[in-house]
């Protein structure tokens, strides 16, 4: 069995991480300023966090230089993989990241606009380098959730579990499902729909949006079935420690890797 990752994720917009209450926040200028994101991935990789994700929510062409810069100094002073999302729509946005420090490269709208463009990355980087980035909600008044892009202004339509499928068919080597009726919330995870999509694929599923604390995230790792737990704020406000969610965790019965 392997074990469970605890991801935190850090939200950057002008160079610093940001938090809102769930999706679309950025553009009416709803956000927080939680810290500087060197120091925070310094602080997580230092916690034992399995990973670190990197979402530049606003993707100007100011605001990729300013990540690509902030890649390289994080790769250069962190251990833990890293992964970049957002603005990536072609190979070159990929191969830029790549050589910025990412370890795998994240796709959303991207993927949704060319979806051969997962095909592409994948069969030049691996599929493991390949993050399959979804935003899906609740479908209103009937059985479902919907995905939506450009950050959680658009619904595309697509159902979410055929959309995963197909990003599995695509290449992508595993999932990023952020719930935006949990995103921001502490309430938990979208549990029915992680263990939706989980079943669906043979991938693994990192379940994102909602974790108010270390049960929530115990929550998804077992009745949700995904691979990984993904989240922010909980860390960002020094609520929890990365070391105090393994703990607790472990002593779930949860296997994790050891700080």
């Amino acid at each position: 069995m392997l074990a469970k990752r605890i991801i935190p994720c850090l939200d950057v917009h002008n160079g610093r991480t940001t938090r809102g209450q769930q999706f679309g926040k950025a553009e009416k200028g709803e956000l927080s300023d939680v810290g500087d994101p060197i120091e925070l991935a310094i602080r997580y990789n230092d916690q034992g966090a399995d990973e670190m994700v990197f979402y530049d929510i606003t993707a100007t062409s100011e605001g990729r230089k300013s990540m690509v810069s902030l890649i390289t100094q994080v790769a250069e002073q962190c251990f833990m993989p890293l992964t970049v999302g957002g603005g990536v729509n072609t190979l070159e946005d990929f191969r830029t990241l790549f050589l910025a420090g990412a370890d795998k490269v994240s796709i959303n709208s991207g993927a949704v606009k060319n979806p051969q463009i997962v095909r592409e990355a994948s069969n030049h980087y691996g599929s493991q380098a390949i993050v399959f980035s979804i935003d899906a909600k609740h479908r209103q008044g009937a059985n479902g959730w919907e995905v939506f892009v450009a950050g959680g202004r658009k619904n595309t339509g697509l159902d979410l579990i055929e959309w995963a499928v197909r990003g599995q068919e695509l290449g992508a080597g595993e999932i990023v499902l952020n719930s935006m009726d949990g995103d921001g919330m502490n309430t938990g995870y979208d549990l029915e729909a992680t263990k939706a999509v989980a079943r669906a694929v043979d991938i693994p599923v990192i379940a994102s949006g909602g974790a108010g604390g270390p049960k929530h995230m115990a929550d998804v790792l077992t009745l949700g079935e995904a691979d990984a737990a993904l989240a922010a704020g909980i860390f960002h406000r020094s609520e929890y420690t990365v070391g105090q969610v393994k703990g607790y965790l472990a002593n779930e019965g949860i296997l994790v890797r050891k700080i």
